[in-house]
């Protein structure tokens, strides 16, 4: 009898994992095609533009460039928001929601109303990076007041919200105070764009978010039992607060990155970890690659959807992330993940 069902579990794995290996041939086999139709996209229609003319040549070029933003953008938010997931245990957080974006942003708004970004293509993305951790350290100070030190999961949501508020408030002080080509820069980029302004900035970024992935699959197996609680991380011989310090790194280095490059764009590392999670299972090792390139090729084609939806008007892409995504927010937070786990 037992050994019957041994052999009815190993069939029922055995048809799981061929679903999955399935499904995974099926996306990977997907993306390059979602790309080119991407590319192919424009206002006027599916095709490529007239390459026997420099502006045909400049429109290619310039999709082009915003295909690669959005792939680095895309897959940084994402596999940020896989990590915050891991680490604090809940399926809500996101760098959005923890107000990680939001204080990058403010320094990423610094540094573009004070000229780093024109001196040096690193200046954004360092003082974005050290802006984040500062408002990381702040969210979770607010939220281990009331908590005895060892702040809750939603403590630090709703900490994450006031801080990013706050930040968000800032920010509108500097852009109202600034110049009018300050005025419009700000503007634009507060509401996500894709369009990079300097190729050393986007080979810069690029280098930080390969890196920053790297890291993260690196340390994918130990966030599976992370996963399972700091008691048993701490039984399996990992130690946890370690573990938790570098995660917190990686992502917070991942969405200042993003932000810094191509603005406040949300709620992609709240969608793709769910959607890659729910078709291929919740292994880290598998889950970072694949969030990656899923969330960017999400971002990639928001991007085609925000240029041809209202042509030739443009939609910031920001504004088509944040459409998808709010009703998604708020379908987990009602239904609280009843089936997952929840810290």
């Amino acid at each position: 009898m037992q050994r019957k069902e041994i052999c009815a579990d190993n069939r029922f794995t055995g048809r799981v994992r061929s679903k999955e290996r399935f499904r995974m041939i099926l996306f990977l086999g997907s993306v390059p095609f979602l790309l080119l139709l991407s590319l192919l996209l424009g206002p006027s229609g599916i095709g490529l533009p007239d390459l026997h003319s420099t502006s045909g040549q400049a429109i290619l070029s310039l999709r082009a460039g915003r295909v690669f933003t959005g792939l680095i953008t895309g897959a940084a938010l994402a596999a940020s928001g896989a990590l915050f997931q891991a680490i604090l245990r809940n399926p809500l957080a996101e760098p959005y929601v923890l107000g990680v974006s939001g204080g990058a942003g403010l320094g990423a708004t610094i540094a573009i109303l004070g000229g780093s970004g024109m001196i040096l293509s690193s200046g954004v993305p360092v003082v974005a990076f050290v802006s984040a951790i500062i408002t990381l350290l702040a969210v979770y100070l607010i939220a281990s007041r009331g908590s005895g030190g060892q702040p809750s999961v939603y403590s630090l949501i709703l900490s994450g919200v006031i801080v990013s508020a706050i930040c968000s408030s800032v920010i509108m002080f500097l852009v109202s105070s600034a110049s009018t080509e300050g005025l419009h820069n700000v503007i634009w980029w507060m509401l996500g764009s894709l369009q990079a302004s300097d190729t050393s900035q986007q080979l810069f970024s690029g280098s930080l978010v390969a890196v920053a992935l790297l890291g993260a699959w690196v340390i994918s197996p130990r966030l599976n039992a992370l996963t399972l609680g700091r008691e048993m991380a701490h039984y399996q011989g990992l130690n946890a607060d370690l573990l938790i310090v570098a995660s917190l790194l990686l992502a917070t280095l991942l969405a200042a990155t993003a932000v810094s490059l191509a603005g406040m764009i949300g709620f992609v590392g709240l969608i793709v970890p769910h959607v890659m999670r729910a078709l291929f299972g919740p292994d880290h090792r598998r889950l970072i690659p694949l969030v990656s390139i899923g969330g960017g090729t999400f971002l990639v084609l928001c991007d085609a959807l925000a240029r041809t939806l209202l042509a030739p008007l443009e939609i910031p892409v920001g504004v088509i992330t944040a459409l998808a995504g709010g009703p998604f927010f708020l379908m987990i937070l009602q239904n609280r993940m009843k089936e997952a786990w929840i810290g």
